[in-house]
C-alpha cells in the first residue's frame, strides 16, 4: 500500500452520481438490496484519480472497481459520495466483504514507506518506518486483502518484475506500474 491523495471530485459527481443516488436513498431507506450503481458513471475519473493504480495493491489496474471504503452495510449515507470512494481491484474490494472501516488503513492516511517489497520474493511486509498504533491494523489488512503473499498478486508483482529485469519496462515506467517494487530496487540499488 501506498499513500494516495483524495482525487478532486468530477465536476459532473453532482449531477450524474450523488442527486440521483441520494434520491434512491430518500425514497428507500429501509432498503435490503444493495443500491444502484450510479458511482459507475464516474469510475474512469476516480480511476485517473489514482493513476489507475489500485488503492491496495499500489500497482497498474485496467478494469478495476469502485470501493466503497465504508461499506453500504456499515453508512448507506456515504453509499454517494465521492469522498468515500477508492479504485481497487475486484478481487482484492470482495476481500473487503464484512469489514468494517476502522479495521482498515485508508490509502489517504498511510505514511510515505510504511510499505515494502522484499526483493526478491515480492511479499509486502509493513516496514519499520509505520508508527506503532497502525502495525496490528497494517497487519490485519495484509492478511485478509491477501496483499503479502497471495499467489494472485505475486504473479502481478512478478510480471512486473520481469518487464524491468527483461528491460522491457524502464525503472521510470515501472515506478508508474508498480511503485513498490521501483521503490524495492532504489532501495537494493543503494
Amino acid at each position: 500500500m501506498i499513500r494516495f491523495e483524495p482525487p478532486v471530485e468530477p465536476r459532473r459527481f453532482e449531477q450524474q452520481v450523488r442527486v440521483p443516488g441520494t434520491r434512491w436513498l430518500t425514497n428507500n431507506p429501509n432498503a435490503t438490496t444493495r443500491p444502484p450503481d450510479h458511482w459507475k458513471r464516474c469510475k474512469s475519473e476516480l480511476a485517473d484519480g489514482f493513476k489507475n493504480l489500485c488503492a491496495y495493491s499500489a500497482m497498474y489496474e485496467p478494469v478495476g472497481t469502485v470501493d466503497h471504503f465504508v461499506s453500504w452495510d456499515e453508512d448507506r449515507s456515504l453509499a454517494y459520495e465521492w469522498s468515500n470512494y477508492r479504485y481497487a481491484s475486484a478481487w482484492i474490494n470482495s476481500s473487503k466483504q464484512n469489514i468494517q472501516a476502522n479495521q482498515m488503513l485508508d490509502p489517504f492516511d498511510i505514511g510515505d514507506g510504511w510499505f515494502e517489497i522484499i526483493l526478491p520474493s515480492l511479499q509486502l511486509r509493513i516496514s519499520g518506518s509505520i508508527p506503532e498504533s497502525f502495525r496490528e491494523c497494517a497487519e490485519f489488512v495484509l492478511e485478509r486483502l491477501h496483499l503479502r503473499d497471495d499467489e494472485r498478486v505475486i504473479r502481478q508483482r512478478r510480471a512486473w518484475y520481469r518487464l524491468y529485469q527483461d528491460g522491457k519496462l524502464t525503472l521510470e515506467g515501472l515506478r508508474e506500474m508498480a511503485p513498490l517494487i521501483a521503490a524495492a530496487i532504489d532501495k537494493t540499488d543503494r
